[in-house]
């Protein structure tokens, strides 16, 4: 399986450029999401560490994440890779082992200087409490949050497994992307041309529809119940 922001929406997660994305609101948090920017400008580091400290927004994961848990549970989930960094695959109780996040996760904070993670929440209660740009607390290396940001490059040993579970797969399910973010969007021809079939299910159509075997549109949560409960 193959998940992007569109499996989240339902959750109440605003995607990066639509009409109230993040981005498109905040354009200052799209600077931040550049790693170039996030390490030379403090101001803006500073601010993203304030915005994400202020936020107390809660997601909880709806019924596509909850339609892939039965996936598992009947034993038929290789691995699912996601675009996401929103952790509601984990929350929804995917096995870490068969999870892929590949543009990492908010629910960590990452040392640029020694690679060290930790909760994120140990890193914003710092802010709270005062501090203005936390550093790590065990080289004092620069802190962000454990995503791959623009200018970052993916964890090799994540592009592996994603290749690995696109080869060895019977059935590539791609849900809630568009399928134009590289290198990931690659794993559905891989699997299709490695002899799997490929359903495609995003509320709108896809630059890989006339790839797949079945490309359905329609709200994720009321079309991928249907298809693993059938």
């Amino acid at each position: 399986v193959l998940t992007g922001a569109g499996i989240s929406t339902d959750s109440g997660i605003p995607d990066f450029r639509g009409p109230k994305g993040i981005w498109t609101l905040n354009p200052e948090a799209e600077k931040a999401s550049n790693i170039n920017v996030y390490v030379s400008d403090s101001e803006i580091r500073q601010r993203n560490w304030q915005r994400m400290a202020q936020n107390n927004e809660i997601y909880e994961p709806n019924a596509g994440h909850d339609a892939l848990i039965r996936l598992q549970n009947r034993k038929k989930l290789h691995t699912l890779i996601t675009q996401n960094v929103d952790g509601l695959h984990l929350d929804s109780g995917i096995e870490e082992e068969k999870l892929v996040e590949i543009h990492g996760t908010t629910a960590k904070a990452k040392c640029l200087d020694c690679g060290k993670q930790l909760p994120i929440e140990e890193a914003l209660e710092r802010v709270r409490a005062g501090e203005v740009d936390p550093e790590c607390l065990s080289c004092g290396g620069m802190l962000k949050s454990a995503t791959i940001s623009f200018g970052q490059a993916l964890v090799p040993e994540d592009i592996y497994r994603a290749e690995v579970a696109s080869r060895e797969c019977d059935l590539m399910l791609a849900v809630g992307t568009t399928l134009e973010v590289y290198p990931i969007a690659s794993v559905v021809p891989l699997a299709k041309s490695n002899g799997a079939v490929v359903i495609i299910v995003n509320g709108s159509q896809t630059v890989m529809d006339d790839l797949a075997d079945v490309a359905l549109h329609g709200s994720i949560s009321d079309v991928l119940p249907q298809i693993i409960n059938s």
